[in-house]
């Protein structure tokens, strides 16, 4: 019998756990060639701001062992850009997507998801089926400190953005916090329909012959399988902490490591990193989901997080 691998997130139903981490895709169209993206369950779009963002000076990437640094900066042409040319092509997706949203201040998350809402409409074909909120980025009013440390900050902006849309809302957690329960517990309280986590870890790589950093802004997000032990730990601690479904994404180049994720208590993953090596490494992730249920006897999905002994 074929396993039952859909996914319910605020209402919305997802075909398959495993979605396409932002940031890693870009907005679908950069991989159709090489990816059928409509066989998995979720395009997570590459974060958009209200204004265009150029992303921070070269070099911006690094390689590490078991990962990579990135400081893109958050590049993208700004919201307007988003709804006149990437909008359009988002419609004809079969796949859910939900957009990534991004800013500098509370004002300007609101005022992007504002407008995208306005664009989009409502109906089977909007190419908007909800929002990942990235709370990674710092709030400019408020000292520069990044919106996802500050559990008051996340319940608030969270509850400010329930009260403007219908649509599902994703908030992206941080992994640079000292109690990610307590965070989930605020993204929770503020209306979240899920959270996923984790977002990169903060590190730095330095060239020891020139004695500085190789990224130009110093420090970037640790990405790739070095992170995945910490990204499956916050995940099983923010599954116990909330109601809502924890997407579980860090580190995974295998079905193996999302199941990791699943087991812990994830109810659906996201590949980034993971489709630099190999664009393709999604599918084979959800191939070998399919495959690792129908030999363990797993009819759901959703069945999975109750099998961890612990």
């Amino acid at each position: 019998m074929k396993p039952d691998l859909r996914v319910s997130i605020g209402g919305l139903e997802l075909a398959n756990p495993v979605g396409l981490a932002s940031g890693t895709f870009g907005y679908g169209s950069e991989y159709e060639e090489l990816v059928d993206v409509d066989a998995l369950g979720a395009l997570y779009t590459k974060a958009v701001t209200l204004a265009p963002r150029t992303g921070n000076p070269v070099p911006r990437i690094v390689e590490t062992p078991s990962g990579m640094l990135n400081s893109i900066g958050l590049a993208n042409p700004g919201v307007e850009a988003f709804i006149a040319g990437k909008l359009p092509g988002l419609r004809g997706r079969r796949c859910a997507v939900f957009v990534n949203v991004a800013g500098a201040t509370e004002e300007e998350y609101l005022e992007v998801l504002e407008r995208i809402e306005a664009a989009a409409g409502t109906g089977p074909r909007a190419g908007v089926d909800g929002y990942e909120i990235n709370l990674s980025c710092p709030n400019v009013k408020h000292g520069g400190l990044a919106f996802g440390t500050d559990a008051a900050q996340i319940e608030r902006l969270t509850r400010a953005l329930r009260d403007r849309t219908r649509r599902p809302i994703v908030v992206k957690l941080t992994p640079n916090v000292t109690d990610i329960a307590g965070i989930a517990k605020a993204a929770e309280a503020g209306g979240a329909d899920a959270i996923s986590c984790i977002n990169t870890l903060v590190g730095m790589v330095i060239d020891v012959g020139k004695r500085r950093p190789v990224l130009a802004m110093g420090s970037g997000g640790l990405s790739g399988p070095a992170i995945r032990p910490v990204g499956v730990a916050c995940c099983y601690r923010a599954s116990r902490a909330v109601g809502i479904p924890v997407i579980g994404l860090g580190g995974i180049m295998s079905s193996g490591d999302a199941l990791q994720y699943l087991l812990a208590g994830a109810r659906a993953v996201q590949v980034g990193t993971g489709t630099f090596v190999d664009p393709r490494c999604a599918m084979g992730v959800l191939g070998g989901i399919e495959e690792w249920m129908r030999a363990q006897g797993v009819e759901r999905i959703q069945d999975i997080p109750a099998l961890l002994e612990v």
